[in-house]
């Protein structure tokens, strides 16, 4: 699979993802070109779950608002079950990363699904080791995937906040 040219940012709440993914939106990007992995779901008393009807996705538990807006508009809406990370809910180009990742077992030599397919768009096996930490710690990792003017017009956006 042809690598792909991915900027990285980490948000510790689905609020910041949220304004993050609002203001590209709002400035024009592309958001078909974002994508976000996340948890939250851990703490959760009551069932979590999605499903789709008449091509609208619905969202169960705490963080159905969050996940929900964001499937509305991301595409590739997914939630794994990844061993030493639980319940992982993701939307975005990043997904079809993962599932190439798994299908074509890279997953080798102690590195988790999400850390070979973060190595598969190039990314360094320290930030791989933060992003999985931070992804562990119920933060959001926001993936925005282009070429570099798009990476660059993302960063210059997101210097706004």
């Amino acid at each position: 699979m042809k690598s792909l040219t991915a900027a990285h940012y980490i948000y510790k709440t689905h609020k910041e993802v949220d304004q993050a993914i609002k203001l590209l939106s709002h400035n024009g990007f592309d958001i078909k070109k974002i994508s976000i992995v996340g948890k939250g779901f851990h703490s959760e008393e009551h069932p979590v779950g999605f499903y789709t009807t008449n091509d609208k996705i619905k969202l169960w538990g705490s963080t159905g608002a969050f996940w929900g807006g964001l499937w509305g508009m991301l595409f590739l809406p997914a939630v794994f079950l990844i061993p030493g990370f639980g319940l992982v809910a993701m939307a975005g180009p990043f997904v079809s990363v993962l599932i190439s990742a798994l299908e074509g077992a890279l997953v080798v030599g102690g590195i988790s699904a999400l850390g070979a397919a973060l190595s598969d768009l190039g990314v360094s096996a320290d930030l791989i080791v933060k992003y999985e930490l931070a992804i562990k710690s119920d933060e959001f990792l926001m993936l925005i995937h282009g070429d570099q003017v798009e990476l660059s017009t993302a960063a210059s956006i997101l210097a706004k906040v």
